[in-house]
């Protein structure tokens, strides 16, 4: 069953392990030494993260690592995209009342 990307990136932890596999391809072993939990919690946030297409796995002789999935990420940030536009036009209107009122 495929997971839902917001549910992915909500948890604290898979958003950590996103972090750490974005600047490195890593082994299941070497992302649960990054955490105070079982390697078995660990297994279970890399599945949900997998179920996204948030990573990918990549057999290496007896290694599996996860890379990240930068173009699952991107199409993320498209979406997100039409957002930004309505707060930086948001946020400039407020910052232009907030500096007439200071000039008052």
């Amino acid at each position: 069953m495929k997971q839902d990307i917001f549910h992915a990136i909500a948890d604290p932890t898979r958003r950590a392990i996103l972090t750490l596999v974005a600047i490195q391809a890593l082994t299941p072993n070497a992302m649960a030494e990054k955490f105070d939990m079982t390697r078995q919690a660990v297994s279970k946030h890399i599945k949900v993260l997998h179920e996204c297409d948030l990573i990918k796995p990549v057999q290496s002789g007896r290694d599996i690592y996860y890379h990240f999935n930068a173009k699952r990420m991107q199409e993320f940030d498209h979406w997100l995209a039409q957002f930004r536009q309505s707060w930086e036009t948001q946020f400039n209107q407020l910052d232009q009342l907030l500096t007439t009122l200071k000039e008052q």
